[in-house]
């Protein structure tokens, strides 16, 4: 069992699951603006991205939905790691926000 000090933290909260939430839809936003030119290689690479983005995040709302908040987190852990990976090989253009995004070599 994973412990930090002498406190389990095991529960997802509503705030945190919330906030989770929040934070990946202001990613989306960001990154659909920072889309390569469509006639660049890149852009269809971009299009990939997006679709497994809002797939796992249409999953976690989905599972939020049936009250599984266990698979809504992990849902959209995975949507913001297919986000970051895209910023930090340069698909989406999020400019140097490296507070939402993973951006550091």
């Amino acid at each position: 069992m994973c412990k930090r000090g002498n406190e389990i933290k095991n529960i997802i909260t509503d705030e945190k699951l919330n906030n989770y939430l929040r934070r990946t839809e202001e990613a989306i936003q960001i990154i659909k603006k920072g889309l390569p030119p469509k006639r660049s290689l890149l852009y269809d690479v971009a299009e990939d991205f997006l679709l497994m983005i809002e797939s796992y995040y249409k999953d976690a709302k989905a599972f939020i939905d049936v009250g599984d908040y266990v698979n809504a987190f992990a849902s959209l852990n995975y949507a913001y790691g297919w986000i970051d990976a895209g910023a930090r090989l340069g698909i989406f253009d999020v400019g140097d926000d490296d507070v939402r995004f993973t951006l550091a070599k």
